[in-house]
C-alpha cells in the first residue's frame, strides 16, 4: 500500500498538486470502481463489503467503469440482474459505464453463445431504464446523448454532468479492441456507429467545458486504450479500435489546457500515470488512472478541489477482508 500511495503522490505532482485531503469550498470526493464481481458467486460478498465501505465514505457519487462479470461467465439476465441489484444498494448516485464482458464477449461458449448485439440491447434496457438518471439509491440527473440528439437515441449509456465546475463525460468504450472485429460485418457496423457517437460526445464535452470555463474534466469508461494486441501498424503502437478515442482525448486535452483525469478499468491492476497519445507521447495535463478489478475488490477515492492547481488527489479505499490489492 505504501507503494500505491507513493505512486499517487508522484503522479499527482505531475499536474501540480499532491495527494492530501483537500478542503476548499468547492471540493468533493467521488469513488472509482469496476471489473467486479468476477468470481461468481464467491465475489458477491466481497462486493457487498466494498459497497459498505463506499457508503461509509459518503462520496458525492461513484463511477462504475463496467465489467459486472468475468469474461468466462454466462451473459444471462440473471447475472446482469444480480449485479444491478448490488449497485442499487449503493447509498449515493452511481454512474455506470458498460464493459466488454457485458456484451462483446458473449458469443463465447462459456458465456452462453449469446448474440453480442442482443446482449448490448438488454444491458441498455436493464441498466438505463430512465435515460438521464444515474443508478444508486439516491440517483442524480445526468445529460444523456440519447436525449440530446434523437438520431443517437440508442446511446443511453453516453452520459455527462458537471459538479462544482468539473465536467464529467462517460462514453461507451470497451476492451476487446472496442468491439471492432473486421471479420464480423455486424460487429464492424456496430463499432463504427458507436465509435462515431463516442467521438462526438467527447468532442462536445470538451467544447462545453471550454465555453463554460470548467476548472477540470474527467472522462471515464471501461477500456484500457493501450492494449497493443491489435496494433494499427508499426508506426502506431495502439489497437485500431482505440485510435479515434485517443486522438480525440489528446487533441481536446491539449486545447483545454487544464487538469484532466481519464479513468478506466479493464486490466485489473492499479496504474496512475500521464495519459499518452497514439504515439505514446505524454499529455502533461492529463492523468490516467486504471482501477483495481477481478480478484482485487477495492476502489479509489478521488478528491476533487477545483480551486487547487492540480485539482485531483487520490486515496485508495482498501477493504482488508477482500484480500490482495
Amino acid at each position: 500500500m505504501h507503494r500505491i500511495l507513493a505512486l499517487a503522490v508522484a503522479a499527482a505532482s505531475l499536474v501540480g498538486t499532491h495527494a492530501h485531503a483537500q478542503s476548499g469550498p468547492r471540493a468533493f470526493t467521488f469513488i472509482g470502481w469496476g471489473d467486479v464481481p468476477y468470481a461468481i458467486p464467491g465475489d458477491y460478498v466481497k462486493v457487498d463489503r466494498l459497497i459498505t465501505a463506499m457508503n461509509a465514505v459518503k462520496p458525492a457519487f461513484s463511477i462504475h467503469v463496467g465489467d459486472i462479470k468475468a469474461g468466462n461467465t454466462p451473459c444471462s439476465d440473471e447475472v446482469f440482474k444480480r449485479a444491478l441489484d448490488q449497485i442499487q444498494t449503493v447509498e449515493h448516485p452511481v454512474v455506470y459505464s458498460i464493459g466488454d464482458n457485458e456484451w462483446t464477449d458473449c458469443h463465447r461458449a462459456d458465456n452462453g453463445k449469446f448474440d453480442p448485439r442482443e446482449r448490448l440491447a438488454r444491458v441498455r434496457q436493464m441498466f438505463f431504464p430512465k435515460p438521464g438518471q444515474s443508478l444508486g439509491k439516491v440517483p442524480m440527473a445526468l445529460e444523456s446523448q440519447a436525449l440530446a440528439d434523437p438520431k443517437l437515441g440508442k446511446f443511453v449509456e453516453n452520459q455527462r454532468f458537471v459538479r462544482n465546475g468539473v465536467m464529467f463525460v462517460i462514453p461507451h468504450i470497451v476492451g476487446s479492441n472496442n468491439g471492432f472485429e473486421p471479420i464480423d460485418p455486424k460487429a464492424t457496423e456496430e463499432f463504427f456507429e458507436r465509435n462515431a457517437a463516442n467521438v462526438a460526445w467527447i468532442k462536445e464535452g470538451f467544447a462545453l467545458a471550454q465555453s463554460s470555463g470548467a476548472s477540470a474534466m474527467v472522462i471515464a469508461f471501461q477500456a484500457n486504450l493501450y492494449d497493443t494486441r491489435r496494433s494499427a501498424g508499426t508506426s502506431i503502437p495502439v489497437s485500431s479500435g482505440f485510435l479515434a478515442t485517443i486522438r480525440e482525448i489528446a487533441a481536446g486535452a491539449r486545447a483545454f489546457g487544464k487538469p484532466m483525469l481519464v479513468m478506466h478499468g479493464d486490466q485489473h491492476t492499479l496504474e496512475l500515470e500521464l495519459f499518452r497519445d497514439v504515439q505514446l507521447r505524454p499529455v502533461p495535463n492529463v492523468l490516467r488512472l486504471q482501477l483495481w478489478g477481478e480478484g482485487k475488490v477495492h476502489a479509489m477515492r478521488i478528491i476533487v478541489d477545483p480551486d487547487m492547481p492540480g485539482v485531483f488527489s487520490f486515496a485508495p479505499l482498501i477493504v482488508p477482508e477482500n484480500g490482495a490489492f
